[in-house]
């Protein structure tokens, strides 16, 4: 296996390759033509090397469908394969020959049916560019990283697609950082996983990395999602296929507060970026549904409809979930939302509470937190506050990632606090609360009002650091006179002496 570095930089070249090719295409297509053909190109390695397998063994079973269904490989009919494709890439009919490949690809496997992006041969698309992209993907030498190489790539590409889209860009793609923070948190080895705005499924590629790399069994952990745009929806099948994970993403693209794809399913765990203070999510034509027993979320805002939501989809004995909501729902008061925060408290089912950095998101410079609910807590009575807000480097001068250090310093603390094993309060960054001590700050769940100030220390012994200080200022006044006498004498040319 290559070393990281030789990964990211296979991705930045083959990213700056193909971002030299977009031109006229529109930002949103172009980001679908390339994960198409990387996703093409993905399936048609795997089967490639099953079918070269399949050769070798000599039985004659290389065109049974089964034999690559078994290994969790797709089959890919002749003309659609990636040698095919590249035979043809400088042809002026590359489109429609991607776009039959894809046809194809569907027919053959009905999971990937009505997923695949039939959109190469549009008259607004330049065949000359797509056929420069495949070439990009089949001159890349990604034979030289893991077996894995071309999920990573797709994965990076998501990411740098978000962040080039910017508002756009955060309806499919949550930062890797913050996706990997809230499974290190809630640790899903086995069970049943939801997102009931699962995006491009991002949480459930990280749900399933953190499975293998503690040597779980990944086929242990049942995922379910749910997701309102159906490009998106698009996106999550075509990075869920690309890694091998199964997943049931419902029977189609939905809203999931007016048409629940899992009504009556119960989950050991749930990870959400839900969108964050949507206005408009329908809350009249929903006053009466069984989900809002702790209270009627307001119309004006959907964080507690996605809170209420989730708590009504957990496992009633041992359910967990972590979610990404705005800040303003630790302690909005608006139409009822500090009704509901109360009850949540009161019934016990806060179990902690992370402020993040500022900067983390593509679409918004806005600091977030992570909820983390939990129903049979551990920690009765208790909510840990963390404090995470100085975290994080700055990747550029608008954006901030979570390093691993970070992660691992705030999933250790939450883990400490959960098992009881050696945490203790640390001021300005940890700090386990009592419910009757969260009653008295009237249900406001900010870790600031909890963890206390940092103190700030001067490790320069005062001896040494006062006389520096003197020299500074002397010079500074100094500086001051001669400022004065200039202005003076400038004034003074001009006749306006004093």
């Amino acid at each position: 296996m290559a070393s990281e570095k030789l990964v990211s930089s296979i991705e930045d070249k083959l990213w700056a390759a193909a971002d030299k090719l977009r031109g006229s295409i529109d930002a949103s297509k172009y980001k679908n033509i390339v994960l198409g053909i990387i996703f093409l190109k993905y399936i048609s390695d795997r089967f490639e090397k099953r079918y070269q397998e399949l050769i070798a063994e000599g039985d004659g079973f290389e065109n049974d469908r089964d034999e690559y269904e078994r290994f969790n490989v797709f089959y890919v009919p002749e003309k659609a394969r990636w040698e095919f494709i590249v035979q043809n890439a400088t042809k002026p009919s590359i489109g429609q020959i991607i776009d039959e490949a894809f046809i194809a690809i569907e027919k053959e496997n009905k999971n990937l049916a009505g997923v695949l992006p039939k959109i190469y041969s549009g008259t607004d698309i330049d065949q000359r560019r797509v056929g420069e992209v495949v070439l990009v993907f089949e001159n890349a030498d990604t034979s030289l990283i893991e077996e894995d190489a071309l999920g990573r790539v797709y994965e990076y590409f998501l990411g740098k697609f978000a962040f080039m889209l910017g508002a756009g860009g955060g309806e499919y793609y949550t930062p890797s950082g913050v996706v990997k923070l809230l499974v290190e948190m809630i640790e899903p080895f086995e069970g049943t996983i939801y997102d009931p705005c699962c995006g491009s499924g991002g949480m459930f590629v990280q749900a399933n990395k953190f499975v293998k790399a503690h040597g779980g069994n990944s086929f242990e952990l049942s995922i379910y999602g749910q997701e309102l745009n159906a490009e998106t929806r698009r996106l999550a099948t075509m990075n869920l296929a690309i890694r091998g994970i199964e997943a049931n993403l419902g029977q189609t693209h939905e809203d999931t507060f007016h048409a629940d794809q899992f009504k009556d399913e119960k989950f050991d765990y749930i990870l959400a970026n839900p969108p964050f203070n949507i206005s408009d999510w329908g809350q009249e034509s929903l006053v009466s549904d069984l989900r809002w027993k702790w209270g009627v979320p307001t119309k004006n805002n959907a964080n507690y409809a996605w809170l209420s939501h989730m708590l009504s989809k957990l496992k009633p004995s041992k359910g967990v979930a972590g979610i990404v909501l705005a800040n303003g729902s630790l302690s909005s008061q608006v139409t009822g939302e500090g009704n509901i925060r109360s009850q949540f408290i009161d019934e016990d089912l806060v179990d902690c509470i992370v402020a993040l950095p500022d900067k983390l998101f593509y679409t918004t410079g806005i600091s977030v937190c992570l909820w983390f609910l939990r129903r049979g807590k551990k920690r009765r009575n208790e909510v840990l506050f963390i404090d995470a807000r100085d975290l994080g480097d700055m990747v550029d001068r608008k954006l901030r990632e979570l390093t691993d250090e970070n992660i691992s310093v705030i999933a250790s603390t939450y883990h400490k606090w959960l098992e009881n094993d050696g945490f203790q309060d640390v001021v300005g960054f940890c700090k386990s609360a009592s419910t009757s001590e969260i009653q008295k700050h009237e249900y406001v769940l900010t870790p600031g009002r909890y963890v206390g100030v940092k103190e700030i220390t001067d490790e320069e012994p005062f001896a040494e650091k006062m006389p520096k200080l003197v020299a500074e200022l002397s010079n500074l006044m100094k500086n001051s006179s001669l400022l004065d006498e200039k202005i003076k004498k400038s004034l003074g040319a001009i006749g306006y002496e004093f």
